[in-house]
């Protein structure tokens, strides 16, 4: 293993600094084995690390991360699963390894952009978790990167893949409910890990409305088959003030969007629900009905009844069909359904939102797609 005493935030932060980009996109093992490289693998990179190692035809054989009781903790769980990755601390030099096809990215979201770009620029397939940038133009950064890169960008955006949402979007998209007249989200889930600091400063993770809500409204979004027009919303912290010391992310907020054709869409998150106000929706309804995205339930406007929408994937984990899907992309060098375009267009939606809560006025579109 390298050595490095350098803190997580200098090394999260730090410019991808002069990776020359790569010329021809690193050659697959003969065997046809993908050969996948993890930077991050705290508390959503071991998640997906687990995914992806029941992947067929993967090969993890290398893990990067600062933390050394995190690096320690991936490579028992990678050797237990027959792979045998080597550690890095410096992520930069991993990347200088032909013998990597594919980079996944899982680290606090200030760090997204140099580490796509750097991948990117060394030919690398990349699977960046969400969301897409810190700030618009990030995002935009790294979508134009995607453009001229040899490997492709999936955005962990995973639940476009869970069955149930997936078969949800494609039925209103056919006009399942007619036309989409106003939708619902809200994340009322409870207050977020405080052993995991970097979500409470929102310098480093954007806030929670980018860092966590963007997943809904990324849903949301696709079901629109647009972006939003204007945003606004007010939120701030009202209970848990400086808990965990040092806070600066909000616990609680809300935003009513403006869609064409007056579709209006409203999403509320708060962190401080008691047991049994909990609970995660996304619902579309339309002129002739209604649908739960989460559940496949579809409701028509003139009926008492319901019915489930039917998924041939029905029951499997989102993260492993989303990183599953990254493979077979990379292999055929597919555009991905949660693509650089998509992952902007619905982080920037998130970041309409935030800017409106920070500066107490509606926002537009034009303010952020830049």
């Amino acid at each position: 293993m390298e050595k490095s005493d350098v803190t997580r935030r200098h090394f999260l932060a730090a410019p991808a600094g002069a990776l020359g980009a790569a010329s021809l996109l690193p050659a697959q093992s003969p065997n046809g084995t993908v050969r996948v490289a993890f930077i991050g693998v705290g508390n959503r990179g071991s998640y997906l690390l687990r995914h992806m190692m029941s992947v067929p035809g993967v090969q993890v054989v290398a893990i990067c991360d600062l933390n050394p009781e995190a690096l320690k903790a991936a490579v028992a769980r990678a050797n237990q699963a027959g792979h045998k990755p080597d550690t890095y601390t410096e992520y930069r030099r991993m990347l200088e390894r032909k013998d990597i096809d594919a980079i996944v990215i899982a680290t606090p979201t200030k760090a997204h952009k140099d580490m796509a770009i750097a991948s990117l620029e060394m030919g690398k397939h990349v699977y960046l978790e969400k969301p897409m940038g810190f700030d618009p133009e990030e995002c935009g950064v790294i979508t134009r990167a995607s453009k001229s890169a040899k490997g492709i960008l999936q955005v962990g955006f995973q639940l476009r893949h869970d069955p149930n949402r997936s078969a949800s979007v494609d039925f209103i998209q056919k006009g399942g409910i007619g036309d989409v007249l106003f939708l619902q989200g809200y994340r009322h889930t409870g207050d977020l890990p405080r052993n995991t600091l970097w979500y409470f400063d929102r310098d480093v993770s954007g806030d929670n409305i980018v860092e966590q809500a963007c997943h809904i409204i990324d849903l949301l979004v696709w079901a629109t088959g647009t972006h939003p027009l204007r945003a606004y919303g007010t939120g701030g912290v009202s209970l848990y003030k400086d808990i965990p010391p040092g806070r600066t992310t909000m616990d609680n907020y809300a935003v009513i969007y403006e869609f064409p054709n007056d579709v209006r869409m409203t999403f509320s998150h708060i962190y401080f629900d008691p047991a049994g106000f909990s609970g995660i929706k996304e619902r579309v309804f339309g002129s002739k009905g209604a649908v739960d995205l989460a559940t496949g339930i579809v409701r028509p406007l003139d009926s008492k009844e319901e019915r489930k929408l039917e998924s041939p994937n029905a029951g499997k984990d989102s993260t492993y069909l989303s990183l599953e899907a990254f493979i077979g992309n990379a292999r055929g060098r597919k555009t991905p359904l949660n693509n650089a375009d998509t992952a902007r267009i619905s982080t920037l939606a998130a970041m309409m939102g935030r800017k409106s809560i920070y500066e107490r006025r509606l926002v537009a579109w034009d303010e952020v797609d830049v």
